[in-house]
C-alpha cells in the first residue's frame, strides 16, 4: 500500500494498513496512525504527529515549518486527531516557541481546498473550513465552527464553539459561541439551524437567541449582557460556555 515512488524516513513510524501514494514524501519525527491515506505528492515533516483514519489529498503540505520570521528552527510539533480530511493544497503548520510549541487540530474536521492553518493554532473537532481560508497564527477555533470559503481570521482570534463565518468574512476580533457573522463580518443572529442538527433543545436555543438579544440587540453594555446571560446561566447550562468565552475574551468579541 505504498509506492514505490514515495520517500520515507527510516526515522518515521507508520501505522498499519497506510496507503502512501506516488511521490508523497514522510520525513524525520513523523508519526501516522493506522488506516490513514496519503494521495499522491503529499509531504509531511516533523515532529508531527498523526492519528487514525485520517486522508491526505494531493498536494497537501502538513507539519512544515513556519511564516514566522521569529522562527529559527526550535523543535516544534503538529498534533492531528482522528478521522479528519485534508483537501487538495492544504497546508499546515507547526508551532512556535513564543507560543507553546504546538499547532493542534482534533477530530472529524473537514478541511477544503487551498486552506492555510498557521502555526500555533488549536482547532478542536467537528470543524468545516471551505475552500481557500486563512487561518492566522495563534487563532483558537472551537468544536462544530463553520468557516466560509475565502474567509480570513486574524491573529490571536478565538472562535467559540458552534459559530458560524459566512463566505469572505474578515475576522479581527474574537467570535462568541453559537454566532453567525456575515461577509462584512457583522453578528446576524445564532446557528440555529445548525444546533438543531446537533440535537440541542428548543429550550435551549431560544435560551441562546435571548442571550444574543441581550448581547446585540438591547443596546446594553458588554458588562450589562453579560449580567443577563450569567443569571439566565443558571437555569440553561449552554449559556455557560457563552458566559466563559465572553469573560476569558483578549481582543475583545465581535460587536
Amino acid at each position: 500500500m505504498i509506492h514505490q515512488t514515495a520517500v520515507i524516513s527510516d526515522n518515521a513510524t507508520i501505522g498499519k494498513n497506510v496507503k502512501i501514494g506516488p511521490f508523497t514524501v514522510i520525513g524525520d519525527n513523523v508519526t501516522i496512525g493506522d488506516n490513514c491515506v496519503l494521495e499522491s505528492h503529499v509531504v509531511v515533516k516533523g515532529e508531527t504527529k498523526i492519528g487514525k483514519d485520517n486522508h491526505f489529498y494531493q498536494f497537501s503540505s502538513i507539519g512544515e515549518d513556519c511564516q514566522d520570521k521569529k522562527y529559527a528552527g526550535e523543535p516544534t510539533q503538529l498534533i492531528i486527531g482522528d478521522n479528519n480530511v485534508f483537501r487538495e493544497g492544504c497546508t499546515v503548520h507547526r508551532g512556535t516557541v513564543q507560543d507553546k510549541s504546538l499547532t493542534k487540530i482534533g477530530s472529524n474536521n473537514l478541511i477544503m481546498v487551498n486552506a492555510h492553518i498557521a502555526h500555533d493554532c488549536v482547532l478542536g473537532d467537528n470543524i468545516i473550513i471551505a475552500n481557500n481560508v486563512a487561518v492566522a497564527g495563534h487563532v483558537h477555533i472551537g468544536d462544530f465552527v463553520i468557516l466560509g470559503g475565502a474567509s480570513g481570521i486574524h491573529q490571536f482570534c478565538k472562535i467559540g464553539a458552534h459559530a458560524f463565518v459566512g463566505a469572505g468574512a474578515i475576522i479581527l476580533r474574537d467570535i462568541p459561541p453559537y454566532v453567525m457573522v456575515g461577509h462584512q463580518a457583522v453578528p446576524q443572529g445564532i446557528n440555529s439551524e445548525g444546533l438543531r442538527r446537533r440535537g440541542f433543545s428548543s429550550e435551549a436555543i431560544m435560551a441562546i437567541k435571548r442571550a444574543y438579544k441581550a448581547l446585540y440587540r438591547n443596546n446594553n453594555t458588554l458588562a450589562e449582557a453579560l449580567a443577563v446571560i450569567k443569571e439566565n446561566a443558571q437555569n440553561q447550562s449552554e449559556l455557560n460556555m457563552l458566559v466563559s468565552f465572553i469573560e476569558n475574551t483578549e481582543r475583545g468579541i465581535i460587536r
